[in-house]
């Protein structure tokens, strides 16, 4: 029948028939296949909503959101809706790591945005994310220790390590004419990251102590830290515990002078204490440039969508993240993980034509990937450019202010540049 058949058609189709029939046998052994068409990508957001830090995640959420409606208003990724899952981290590591595994085996997302914290990003990554290849990026979470977490390269973050931070903390510690300091900080993964960074950068005196979290009073660990003499009380913890820790070092008259860690840029907190009692008390958080176009196009969607500008810390990055995600499926056109994560370097540094933040900007990027372009995505919190740790290249911290009025008074902004 065959021989037949080849004496029948041309030698031409006889090739054809050959590779065809060579096709199908290769299908059928397990040979390579036509990959099934991708998407629709899905999202996680892993962030902690417990007490004390509902306000951060509701703003964080509502970028995450308005990240999520640029994308699906440019016309999604692989044309199809981007999905979303919600989960709350809590401040319990282990609880967070529950999450996390919960979001990607019984919730399907292909990536994650978060968590907040250092201390829940660490185990994160290194017992869920990472060996389940789930691209992660957080927005907040700013450990040394992340740099060089087990994470098989899946951990990426949105804002500086606080190595950084630390020597600006106390260089406007320092400016603010304070030799003798007297420091407390959380005795996790973020709180011991931010100390060591200070310290190496401190000069003059200090009296530091750890607090466990969430404790009922400080006011033991106060004294110790103002045993020898100090002038003013560095606060390195969050902003629940900073409330209690500033009430009580006024009341008992051991401080009236302050500077703060990121966690306590909060209107809650200079709302709670007074601000005749912190007013001009100086703190440092991550930053946006002030010239940035791409932050201002994003200031003004999130302020077009929810009203007002955010009053809290890594909004902006919450934002980025979500768009650099969303940025590397369509260039990897394929939601698998390790395909995603292969391309998160290149459309956030190039080469490629800048996009930046908003809905056009966005919009423009992935329609020019989707066309076997490239794009160079320049993020509203900072360029996006992470190095061979999944740390930014470069970006900003803020110096602030508490006012007299109870309101939070940004001053300047201090390139980094790794």
């Amino acid at each position: 029948m065959l021989d037949r058949d080849v004496k029948s058609i041309g030698p031409v189709a006889v090739l054809a028939a050959l590779a065809a029939l060579s096709l199908g046998l290769a299908v059928a052994c397990g040979g390579s296949q036509p990959r099934e068409e991708a998407g629709p990508l899905k999202i996680g957001l892993l962030l902690n909503f417990s007490a004390g830090s509902t306000g951060r995640a509701i703003e964080r959420q509502r970028a995450f959101d308005l990240a999520v409606k640029h994308v699906n208003e440019g016309g999604g990724v692989f044309d199809k809706p981007v999905e979303t899952v919600v989960g709350d981290s809590t401040l319990d590591p282990a609880t967070a790591a529950d999450e996390a595994r919960r979001m990607v085996e019984e919730e399907g997302v292909h990536a994650i945005v978060g968590p907040s914290s250092s201390a829940n990003s660490l185990l994160v990554v290194e017992r869920v994310t990472g060996p389940m290849k789930t691209p992660t990026i957080s927005p907040s979470a700013t450990s040394p220790r992340l740099t060089h977490a087990a994470d098989d390269d899946f951990f990426f973050r949105a804002a500086l390590s606080d190595n950084t931070q630390g020597p600006v903390l106390a260089r406007v510690t320092r400016e603010r004419g304070f030799a003798n300091i007297g420091l407390v900080y959380r005795d996790d993964a973020w709180g011991q990251g931010l100390f060591e960074s200070f310290e190496r950068a401190w000069m003059g005196t200090l009296r530091a102590v750890p607090v466990a979290p969430e404790q009922a009073t400080y006011l033991a660990e106060l004294e110790q830290t103002a045993a020898a003499g100090a002038e003013a009380l560095v606060v390195i913890t969050y902003e629940s515990e900073a409330r209690t820790i500033v009430r009580e070092a006024i009341e008992s008259g051991l401080y009236d002078r302050f500077t703060f860690g990121d966690a306590s840029k909060s209107p809650g907190l200079v709302a709670e204490i007074g601000g005749a009692h912190l007013g001009g008390m100086y703190g440092v958080s991550g930053a946006t440039s002030s010239d940035s176009e791409s932050s201002a196009a994003w200031e003004e969607a999130y302020a077009a969508e929810y009203g007002a500008a955010p009053e809290f810390t890594y909004v902006k990055e919450t934002y980025d993240a979500v768009i650099a995600l969303a940025l590397a499926a369509q260039a990897a056109g394929s939601v698998d993980g390790t395909a995603i994560r292969d391309r998160l370097r290149s459309v956030c540094s190039g080469p490629g034509e800048v996009a930046n933040a908003g809905a056009e900007g966005v919009a423009t990027a992935l329609r020019i990937l989707a066309g076997g372009g490239e794009v160079d995505y320049e993020g509203a919190s900072s360029t996006m450019d992470w190095d061979e740790n999944g740390d930014l290249r470069r970006g900003h911290v803020g110096v602030w202010r508490f006012t007299e009025n109870e309101r939070i008074e940004d001053l300047e902004t201090v390139l980094i540049e790794n």
